[in-house]
């Protein structure tokens, strides 16, 4: 239950009220920001909330269960600390929204009214959507491992233990032409089978998009089609980094990465036949063997 002091029940409650929305944006890598749908600038717990235009009022949608509540708002891409290559860089993508009602003149005056995620962030022209969820969203996540027979780790991490910077899992090269948005040529990837690198990682170390890593969707030959978030179209002249992927089979951890010892999924778990097998006809059933 909120705790409202009388001093803020009274101006909740009076008929000229000098009240506003303050939003606090918590990025995933620790920047905060701050904006305000009044029209001067407000300063409380060391975040500064610059007046906006073009962000409408936001209603939140809240409920007594454990189903997570949802907001939504539409506007134009106005803030000082939004811009369409972070949006397109996936930067803004998880971070957290606070939501206070302030009272301006005596900003001490506050009431938290909501709190959740950005989850769905995109970009059409000069405005923007973004869909937020609130914190009981996390109540839906999957928590522990899942019994499968494809393995649950991914490639290269410390569960996995496959170094990928060692050279028969590794190629570094530069774009030679571009097919598209999203289908790449380099002489690099020639040196390895086809397939190699699908399910793998591309990451740029030049032009536009230096620093992103997109995931890798086709390799044949000396060709690449990757997807992912990208700021701008990938150009001839670009350099990247791309690292194998694997399709989490225990054949491909055993042949590929030989790395069978440390596979994480149950490849001899029985599947759905064996609980739908019936006894053998012609045979002895004495419980010993199925089939």
């Amino acid at each position: 239950m909120r705790q409202v002091s009388d001093t803020l029940a009274a101006r909740l409650a009076a008929s000229d009220t000098t009240l506003c929305n303050c939003w606090r944006f918590a990025r995933q890598d620790g920047q905060l920001f701050g904006a305000t749908d009044h029209d001067a600038r407000l300063v409380f717990d060391g975040v500064t909330f610059e007046p906006v235009a073009g962000l409408e009022l936001v209603s939140f949608e809240s409920n007594g269960g454990l189903a997570p509540g949802r907001a939504a708002a539409d506007g134009a891409l106005s803030f000082d600390f939004l811009n369409a290559a972070d949006l397109d860089a996936g930067i803004w993508d998880g971070a957290r929204v606070d939501v206070w009602r302030v009272d301006w003149r005596a900003v001490e005056h506050r009431l938290m009214i909501w709190s959740g995620f950005l989850s769905e962030l995109s970009r059409a022209g000069a405005g923007f959507t973004a869909e937020l969820v609130s914190l009981k969203a996390g109540l839906e996540r999957t928590i522990g491992r899942v019994y499968s027979r494809r393995c649950d780790a991914d490639v290269g991490d410390a569960r996995c233990g496959v170094d990928l910077a060692i050279a028969a899992y590794r190629a570094e090269g530069v774009i030679s032409h571009v097919f598209g948005d999203r289908t790449l040529r380099s002489a690099a990837l020639s040196e390895f089978e086809t397939g190699w690198f699908i399910g793998g990682r591309l990451q740029w170390t030049s032009g536009g998009n230096a620093g992103l890593s997109v995931r890798i969707i086709r390799h044949a030959g000396d060709e690449l089609e990757v997807t992912g978030v990208m700021r701008v179209a990938a150009s001839a002249g670009d350099d990247f980094v791309v690292t194998a992927g694997c399709g989490k089979a225990f054949g491909t951890c055993r042949e590929k990465f030989s790395n069978a010892a440390r596979f994480r999924g149950f490849p001899h778990m029985p599947g759905p036949e064996a609980v739908l097998a019936g006894p053998a006809s012609g045979a002895s059933n004495d419980g010993g063997r199925r089939g």
